[in-house]
Formats: C-alpha cells, structure tokens, sequence
C-alpha cells in the first residue's frame, strides 16, 4: 500500500513539474509554423522521388542479372 501512495506521490510530482517546463517553452508563431511545414514537404517529396528513381534503378539492374 505504501508503494501504490509514493508512486502516486511521485506521479504528482512529475506532472507537477512537467507543467513548469511547458511554461518556459517558447512556442513558434503561426507563420513560422507554416512556412517549416512547407519546407518538411518539400524535402521529404524530393528524398522520396530520388529513393523511387534508385529502387526503381536497382530492381531493373537486378532483374537484368537474373535474366542473364
């Protein structure tokens, strides 16, 4: 019973403290959250067509030396 009441007390605690963190974050703005936005889209389309091109390259090379 004592270690269900200190797990809660520490639970408390935690939560208690993560509350203070949060309000020493600085959050970014709306523009700024938008434009990055962007940005991760941008580069994860460019990683993913390039990845694309390489399989795509590699199953015709592979399929190339079976057939031979």
């Amino acid at each position: 019973m004592a270690a269900i009441k200190e797990s809660i007390t520490e639970l408390g605690q935690y939560l208690k403290d993560s509350k203070g963190e949060m309000k020493k974050v600085t959050w970014p703005s709306r523009k700024a959250t938008i434009g990055l936005t962007w940005v991760v889209l941008v580069v994860v389309l460019i990683i993913s067509l390039y990845l694309g091109v390489v399989d795509l390259g590699l199953s015709k090379l592979v399929k190339f030396i079976l057939s031979v």
